[in-house]
């Protein structure tokens, strides 16, 4: 199947108990919407929240950003999950803004250019971790563990050039570094593999820029080869 995006997901605060942030609600229920959206890059971490027009982050303390700014979920990923969890999975249900079909989102390399529409160019820059509010919202047992070692996350992407973008849009990758980090092995490294995490600072300045300072940082104390002896606890 040619790679597409199949659904476009856009969501609106709304109040939950299960969020701490500031704002007291989340958007992470997010929906399809009709038409043409303008997608741009909203501006740092605490400032900015999406990159798409209308949509909302309850939390941006944690979440939105440049680094961000869009976030993508296979279509064929959700309907493993549907099987997994025996119940119906709509787009945009995981928050993501882009339901894409066709295109292998966890095995996307960090610094991957996708063409969204011939307009909209985005960069894949890490995978997502769940949070609390994820795991309140999906109400399932055990879900950040059962995320985590499934490690299949999406992917957030900056936006290198604005445009405006619809359902059924065309997705070209445009442009794949020369490097083997993909958003399921910097996942992974970020969570329960960290002797990994040397291996993602390969992909450089297109890694968010956060994970790329956790992973520095994680270096420095312990070295590359997991100087901790296992003792660190993930990061699940």
């Amino acid at each position: 199947m040619e790679p597409k995006l199949l659904s476009l997901n856009s969501g609106r605060l709304v109040r939950a108990s299960y969020t701490d942030a500031p704002s007291g609600g989340t958007g992470i229920g997010k929906t399809p919407v009709e038409g043409a959206v303008m997608v741009s890059a909203p501006g740092p971490r605490g400032v900015g929240g999406s990159g798409l027009s209308g949509d909302v982050i309850g939390d941006m303390r944690h979440h939105g950003g440049d680094d961000q700014a869009v976030y993508s979920f296979a279509r064929e990923d959700l309907d493993e999950w549907e099987g997994e969890l025996n119940r119906p999975l709509r787009n945009g249900v995981f928050g993501e803004n882009l339901t894409t079909v066709g295109v292998d989102v966890n095995g996307a390399l960090i610094g991957e250019r996708w063409r969204v529409g011939g307009g909209l160019l985005l960069e894949v820059t890490s995978g997502r971790i769940p949070c609390r509010t994820f795991a309140g919202w999906m109400d399932e047992s055990g879900w950040i563990r059962r995320w985590t070692r499934k490690a299949a996350p999406g992917a957030y992407l900056r936006v290198i050039e604005p445009g405006e973008i619809r359902a059924g849009d065309s997705i070209d990758i445009v442009h794949r570094p020369d490097h083997d980090v993909t958003v399921a092995v910097q996942f992974r490294a970020s969570t329960t593999e960290r002797e990994l995490l040397a291996r993602i600072l390969t992909a450089g300045e297109a890694l968010h820029s956060g994970v790329r300072a956790d992973a520095e940082a994680y270096i420095r104390k312990y070295g590359g080869n997991h100087g901790d002896g296992g003792r660190e606890k993930p990061r699940v």
